[in-house]
């Protein structure tokens, strides 16, 4: 195990202000963000080789074989638990500019809520978890995982069939190379936020979307529903038009 930022300095520039621990082994990156909650001074980034019980949404486990990118930033930020849970098209914004270094744009488009699409296959995943019961949250840890090198066998229920950057573009980068312009992109994204509010990211995130403008189905708990695909509002909610006008969605699984 490393704390020393040096491990990830030696992959590219690094942005000021955020730690990195660097690990061999560990159940999740997640689950390791929330133990370590209590100390953290900055934001830290946490990356393991291996993960031996990955997860992603609603509990669904996450292969994470080594090679891909297993990772999560911790941090307390000043916002209420609606508030952080829009750090997703943060992360997603992140995850494209990240990826568009490596890969050609066209090849890459965000899929709400939180997942990217390489040449139509998820490559990416976001998951995110808060703590507190005050207004604003104690803390919140944004997990990021990326098919790099390895695309997971046994997927068999997935809506959109998982590939890798290796298996789509035969371009190798190995999980500290790509977390160093990550870790750049999405303190940017932070930035941006900062100075411009969520409308900017929102904007950014709608440029990018696959399927803007098509009709999609999302598929909640309860029902599914079938539109035209015309917007994320200012809530983060996916914005369908349907046979009896516009439908706001806060959370349901999205099919093409």
């Amino acid at each position: 195990m490393s704390t020393n930022d040096s491990a990830t300095h030696d992959h590219g520039p690094w942005p000021e202000g955020y730690g990195c621990v660097v690990l061999e082994s560990v159940d999740s990156t997640m689950a390791e963000a929330a133990r370590r909650a209590p100390e953290i001074e900055r934001p830290t980034w946490i990356i393991a080789k291996t993960q031996t019980a990955a997860r992603g949404r609603r509990g669904r486990a996450w292969i994470a074989p080594p090679g891909n990118l297993n990772a999560t930033l911790i941090f307390r930020p000043e916002a209420t638990a609606p508030e952080a849970a829009k750090r997703s098209f943060l992360a997603a914004n992140a995850l494209y500019q990240a990826l568009s270094i490596f890969i050609p744009v066209e090849k890459l488009s965000l899929k709400w809520p939180n997942d990217v699409l390489l040449s139509g296959g998820k490559v990416a995943g976001i998951l995110l978890e808060t703590s507190g019961s005050g207004p604003f949250v104690d803390w919140l840890s944004v997990g990021i995982g990326v098919n790099l090198k390895h695309t997971p066998d046994g997927v068999t229920d997935a809506a959109f069939p998982p590939t890798s950057v290796m298996e789509a573009t035969g371009i190798e980068i190995t999980p500290l190379d790509f977390l160093a312009t990550l870790a750049d992109a999405y303190a940017t994204q932070e930035a941006k936020l900062l100075r411009l509010g969520f409308d900017r990211i929102r904007d950014d995130w709608l440029a990018n979307a696959a399927r803007l403008g098509e009709v999609i189905t999302a598929r909640t708990g309860r029902e599914e529903i079938t539109g035209i695909f015309d917007s994320i509002d200012r809530d983060g909610n996916l914005v369908l038009i349907t046979g009896t006008g516009p439908r706001a969605i806060p959370a349901a699984d999205v099919y093409f």
